[in-house]
């Protein structure tokens, strides 16, 4: 190759990191992320939805007057969900009588065909009494974690007893009394913020 190919393709290849670079602070600053793995809201993800619970039909119209979480994971997640939900249950644990009673959590399972309800309530309730657990259709599901911008995909476990696994997106959002997401916070961030993300929405 030339020297005059190469210097050309040089050029090409910081061309292409410039463009990237600029690409990913557009997105952090259009996405207002900040420190601890707290975001700023999205616009035009999210929506009302109808799911059943261990105790009828529940929806997000139903708690207007509240502050909502929602995570979607599946009860036989073997580590991702049991983090999140242990971590947002010593969150939920520094919140007074009061700012509970301001608020309602939800486990919105992306695994339909084992997470039945009953199965869901006692996963849920297991972790904080203000975690409801919630599923649906395949179908349901499919489209509540499309408008919420959550990835899941079912992985075969050949000769293993679970048959297979769902890897899926690790994230918590949250919902003002108004049915908009406010805040998305990710997988990781320590009680204490999560708290304080929490309280900032009511």
């Amino acid at each position: 190759m030339t020297d005059k190919k190469v210097n050309k393709a040089s050029v090409i290849v910081l061309a292409v990191s410039f463009i990237v670079l600029i690409a990913a602070v557009l997105v952090m600053w259009q996405s207002g992320t900040k420190d601890h793995g707290i975001m700023k809201a999205y616009q035009g993800i999210g929506g009302d939805f109808v799911l059943q619970s261990a105790e009828g039909p529940v929806s997000l119209s139903q708690y207007q007057d509240k502050v909502i979480v929602l995570y979607f994971g599946y009860a036989f997640c073997p580590d991702v969900c049991p983090t999140s939900l242990g971590l947002l249950s010593l969150a939920l644990q520094k919140l007074s009588k009061e700012e509970l009673n301001k608020l309602q959590a939800f486990f919105i399972s992306v695994d339909p065909e084992r997470d039945t309800p009953e199965k869901l309530k006692s996963y849920a309730a297991a972790f904080h009494p203000a975690i409801k657990g919630v599923t649906g259709t395949p179908e349901q599901i499919a489209e509540i974690a499309k408008r919420y911008g959550v990835m899941y995909m079912k992985v075969d476990l050949p000769g293993s007893e679970m048959k297979y696994a769902v890897d899926h997106s690790s994230r918590y959002y949250v919902v003002d009394p108004k049915g908009k997401i406010k805040t998305f916070i990710e997988h990781g961030t320590e009680p204490g913020k999560i708290a304080a993300a929490l309280r900032a929405v009511m």
